[in-house]
């Protein structure tokens, strides 16, 4: 890399990875010094996390070449022993998806508290109380509460927070952050990466940032590796890369950001609502003690309308209660008040013979695609089972051939033996856009989506986006957008619904809203975040 120290703490040098006959990492090299942020960038499918885990050696049944060196140590020779104990210490890493990088039999905290004891002999008390310091400093509400929670019971954004704090847990000399900020709304973003920039400072720990967030690797890291089909096409100092890149691969990068797809809704007619809630509340059950469960109030009266061929934008921090509103609304968890009309039934009141066609008419695409896809079955079964349950005339070619053509138009056009892979094999981006494609197989009336592109790369994410705008105007489709990045709301919704702690705190169309918020809440939200409107 370009204008790299004289005495990196991290040397690669013609990295290459190999599965089976095929090479997905081509000769890469790249340097970073203590105290450096290097960013490390490009689509979805690239090597960048590949990349990552070949240095540390977390590869399996990969056939890894090349130099890699950490502080003057070759990793490549040690043995298996010897990387466990630079593993978590030395050098420690934040996963994309930490939904499946958590252990889901045991408590946060434990987990946490497991990396003091295993790496810095601390005592099991002591290791726990260091544990819920740093939630606390994740800015996690109520840390000693939730260091006891599983990674289920908590929200996305709250569990990367939680792979954050492991991460950082034994002060680590470098730190291999994987779309560290991925799942985090935007003040929590600030609050993190300004706390790494303070670690830095402190530490001398060096970064190397994964992602596809180009505002994140302008704002944050010093010098910047363009990726492309595992080769390094561009790289050198991040103003003079965004400045003037060289490569039309990095020019392409830099031109992708999500823009207006969608007009305002016509003023004459309303349309039909499609979904309705009034007063809606939810709240989960805690342990109180033996004898007495505590109440956990999650949502409080919430109320809202979508039309049809609209899209009621969601966005709030991490836990503000944005996935458990899309849940209540689809009848996937109980409520404990309030009315809710999908499509005219509700289905909390239905029968499991009257809710499966309901269930075909509104989809939801899940926040995390590696949890939400079977790890049993290949791509082609995932995206078929639908059409199998709600089409039974369909042949099973003509099944396949849907399939192909729904994963096509969300960017992922896959041959037939592509089809038997399984999730495992695909990229964050690949999986988010199978799960997309899992649901708009059956053409739902109804689309809610969870965060639907905040695992996909900006370039991928502006083409997702234009799918979904266009499937909305042929089909009519209404569409509830979660989300924590606002130039993605203020491409796709019409209106827009402002959550905090479970409440909505400020509502109305899109373009009211984000130019001119009359809420401190929603104000700071704007502040913290990239949109120019």
């Amino acid at each position: 890399m370009s204008g790299s120290p004289p005495s990196p703490l991290l040397k690669v040098r013609d990295l290459r990875v190999r599965f089976g006959a095929q090479t997905v990492v081509q000769g890469v090299d790249f340097d970073i010094a203590a105290g450096e942020k290097v960013a490390l960038v490009g689509e979805s499918g690239s090597g960048k996390t590949v990349s990552a885990l070949a240095i540390l050696r977390l590869l399996d049944g990969a056939r890894t070449s090349g130099s890699v060196q950490f502080d003057g140590r070759e990793l490549s020779t040690l043995t298996e022993r010897q990387m466990r104990a630079i593993r978590g210490k030395d050098i420690a890493m934040i996963f994309q998806e930490p939904m499946t990088a958590l252990n889901p039999l045991h408590p946060v905290g434990r987990q946490i508290a497991e990396m003091l004891e295993l790496h810095e002999a601390l005592p099991r008390r002591a290791a726990w109380s260091r544990a819920v310091e740093l939630l606390a400093q994740m800015d996690i509400a109520d840390p000693a509460r939730r260091a006891l929670n599983y990674p289920h019971q908590l929200s996305g954004g709250q569990r990367q927070r939680v792979m954050i704090a492991m991460a950082l847990a034994c002060r680590p000399r470098l730190l291999l952050a994987d779309e560290p900020t991925t799942a985090l709304d935007v003040t929590v973003r600030r609050q993190i990466l300004d706390l790494l920039d303070t670690l830095q400072a402190e530490y001398g720990l060096a970064l190397l940032f994964i992602t596809h967030d180009l505002n994140l690797v302008r704002r944050y890291a010093h010098r910047v590796a363009v990726m492309q089909q595992g080769r390094v096409v561009e790289a050198g100092v991040v103003e003079a890369v965004f400045t003037a890149p060289q490569h039309p691969y990095t020019r392409m990068l830099l031109q992708s950001r999500p823009r207006r797809l969608v007009q305002a809704p016509a003023g004459g007619a309303e349309q039909a609502l499609v979904l309705r809630a009034r007063a809606l509340n939810v709240r989960f059950a805690q342990s109180g003690g033996f004898w007495r469960k505590r109440w956990h109030p999650v949502l409080r009266d919430i109320s809202l309308d979508l039309p049809a061929a609209q899209t009621l934008g969601v966005v709030g921090e991490s836990g503000s209660g944005k996935s458990t509103l899309a849940l209540a609304l689809l009848g996937l968890l109980r409520r404990q008040g309030g009315s809710v009309e999908l499509l005219g039934s509700d289905p909390a009141t239905l029968a499991p013979r009257a809710l499966r066609p309901l269930r075909a008419q509104a989809q939801i695409v899940f926040q995390d695609p590696f949890s939400s896809l079977s790890p049993r079955r290949t791509v082609a079964q995932i995206v078929e089972e639908g059409l199998e349950i709600h089409r039974p005339e369909l042949s099973a070619a003509q099944r396949q051939q849907r399939a192909q053509d729904i994963l096509a138009e969300v960017g992922l056009p896959l041959s037939q033996a592509e089809m038997q892979r399984y999730p495992h094999a695909f990229s964050g981006g690949q999986r988010q856009r199978i799960a997309i494609a899992r649901a708009l197989i059956l053409e739902p009336k109804i689309l809610i989506l969870d965060e639907p592109t905040s695992a996909l790369d900006v370039s991928v994410q502006q083409q997702v986006l234009e799918i979904l705008a266009d499937l909305q105007r042929r089909h009519g489709l209404a569409y509830m957008l979660i989300s924590h990045d606002l130039a993605v709301i203020a491409a796709l919704a019409h209106r827009v619904l402002v959550l905090h702690e479970g409440r909505v705190v400020e509502e109305g169309a899109v373009d009211v809203v984000l130019r001119a918020p009359q809420q401190a809440y929603t104000q700071a939200l704007l502040a913290a975040s990239d949109l120019a409107v």
